[in-house]
């Protein structure tokens, strides 16, 4: 069996952990630099917020209704997450946290165990401990355990936040009850296409042969298939490597000026040498974009990206920071209002196992400098320490106006009693 564990509105519900008297009132939280809804309490569903609410749009709303908007705060939200999963990790050995806000649980020998009396005592001490509500789901295969924990979200009168789906007439009343477009991994396209066969639920889609299945939809759907038929066919994801990074952001405001934009892109870099050499990898290539305002009809649209290989693998962001810097040089214009811009670095390898090259290498001090660099830069807390084509004298934040406390991450937020 396998349990899929889904905190439910997670940031909505960290914002009310250290603000009780939140608990009954509608909450929003905010995307990067203010911009749209992306997590909403029940009482703001109820009310209409709809996800992805551009946030000028709905002000009169907000106000007009007493909805407590709130700025993302990732430093609490990814702690509260820590805490979750540390929590559930003692209730199985194998665990995939899925994302910040989600976790299977692989339930191997607990035959004899009463499931729903094992979801009541996780979803007891996960909100005794964090104060997080969770709903569990449990089923054979991982894609019915989604559908599992959809249903016990849904009608938490009938299940009070866990269901076990521990029959064949419960899993076929569930696939009826699905549709299409909410079955885990199928998107906009894809329920498009089922519907344009006249399948509207996965009951139906477990009905089609298998061949048609793996013609439509390859390998991936018929997998889906046979795991959402009861066969488990998605087992757990092993952490692995991630294959590039990125750092990419809006700008606050929009912005022509190329010095400005070029510190940006520089610190952007930056950012990502020091993911790379936090996974002890190295880069090959990276790819700079810089865009305008495609909201912004009435001004000059313009977008445009280049690659640019390396002449050796690197983590090193004096490296990094110098082909950005000519990569944005050969694809900046003038005369036009940029609000977007990012770096991606493709081609990870090991940083101590990559080919060297004959005639041209990096310099062997870099490697210490950046590990002294990454110290000072942890035990601050912040990174203090920059490389010269940074401005030192100035922090680029997001618009965070309604943003709260980092009360479990920051000494000087700490909650006061």
């Amino acid at each position: 069996m396998f349990a899929l564990v889904d905190c439910n509105n997670f940031y909505a519900s960290c914002e009310r952990v250290f603000k009780p008297h939140l608990r009954d009132m509608p909450v929003c939280v905010l995307s990067n630099n203010d911009g749209c809804v992306i997590a909403r309490s029940n009482e703001a569903k109820s009310l209409g917020i709809p996800m992805g609410a551009v946030a000028y749009k709905y002000k009169g709303m907000f106000e007009k209704n007493n909805i407590r908007v709130f700025s993302s705060n990732y430093a609490l939200y990814g702690e509260m997450s820590n805490r979750v999963m540390n929590i559930l990790q003692q209730y199985s050995p194998n665990v995939e946290v899925y994302s910040v806000d989600e976790a299977f649980l692989e339930l191997k020998g607990f035959e004899n165990y009463d499931l729903k009396e094992y979801g009541f005592e996780m979803k007891r001490k996960v909100e005794s401990w964090t104060s997080i509500p969770i709903s569990i789901g449990f089923a054979p295969t991982k894609a019915l355990s989604k559908v599992a924990n959809r249903i016990a979200k849904k009608f938490p009168q009938h299940h009070n936040g866990v269901y076990v789906m521990d029959t064949e007439e419960k899993r076929i009343k569930a696939l009826k009850w699905l549709k299409v477009e909410d079955i885990w991994g199928v998107g906009r396209q894809h329920a498009k296409k089922l519907h344009s066969y006249k399948i509207h639920t996965a009951y139906e889609f477990t009905q089609q042969h298998d061949d048609w299945v793996r013609k439509e939809f390859s390998v991936v759907g018929l997998r889906l298939k046979k795991d959402l038929e009861g066969l488990p066919t998605l087992g757990l994801d092993e952490v692995k490597t991630k294959k590039n990074i990125s750092t990419t952001r809006s700008f606050e405001k929009n912005i022509k000026d190329y010095e400005q934009i070029r510190e940006r892109v520089s610190t952007f870099a930056d950012s990502c040498a020091v993911k790379l050499r936090t996974q002890k990898s190295s880069c090959s290539s990276l790819l700079v974009f810089l865009n305008t305002n495609s909201h912004r009809s009435d001004l000059p649209q313009y977008r445009r990206s280049i690659l640019v290989n390396l002449p050796y693998a690197s983590n090193s962001s004096i490296t990094l920071t110098k082909y950005a810097n000519i990569a944005l040089k050969s694809i900046y214009k003038k005369g036009y209002l940029y609000k977007k811009a990012g770096v991606i670095v493709l081609g990870l390898s090991p940083e101590n196992n990559h080919q060297i090259n004959l005639f041209e290498n990096e310099n062997p001090k870099h490697k210490l400098l950046m590990s002294t660099i990454d110290t000072i830069n942890r035990k601050i807390g912040s990174a203090k320490v920059k490389i010269a084509n940074q401005d030192l004298g100035r922090t680029w934040k997001m618009r965070q106006e309604k943003l709260s406390p980092r009360y479990t991450s920051s000494w000087n937020e700490l909650l006061e009693v």
